[in-house]
């Protein structure tokens, strides 16, 4: 189970940290990626890790700006946003890959997902 949390109103040139609290499974041995989906339009991939926290992958819409990273010992991933633009206004879900390491950017490649926390950057 994934629970995210940390969203909210912010406006544009803003932070906001999310937080991806995992348990029932060993979710350390695995990647975690952060996707978002904004109004009418598909889920997108946002950020991966792999299992150790030792290597990450952005899209290139957030690269500069958003940081993912990962506590196991917490069981808790977390997405670091900042220079929030209206355009990342979007609910943002949490989810578990398949493998240890980074895969595509597909949400093919990830079999368990949080319930989603909406982020709105107002201009």
């Amino acid at each position: 189970q994934l629970q995210a949390s940390g969203g909210g109103l912010v406006q544009a040139g803003g932070s906001l940290r999310l937080s991806c609290a995992a348990s029932g499974r060993t979710f350390s041995s695995y990647a975690m990626g952060w996707f978002r989906q904004a109004p009418g339009k598909e889920r997108e991939f946002v950020a991966a890790i792999t299992w150790s926290g030792g290597g990450t992958s952005y899209a290139e819409a957030v690269k500069g700006r958003f940081t993912i990273s990962r506590d196991n010992a917490k069981n808790t991933v977390y997405l670091q946003m900042n220079s929030l633009k209206p355009e990342d206004t979007a609910v943002y879900y949490c989810a578990s890959a398949r493998s240890r390491w980074v895969p595509e950017p597909r949400r093919t490649e990830y079999d368990y997902w949080g319930q989603g926390t909406l982020v709105t950057v107002s201009s």
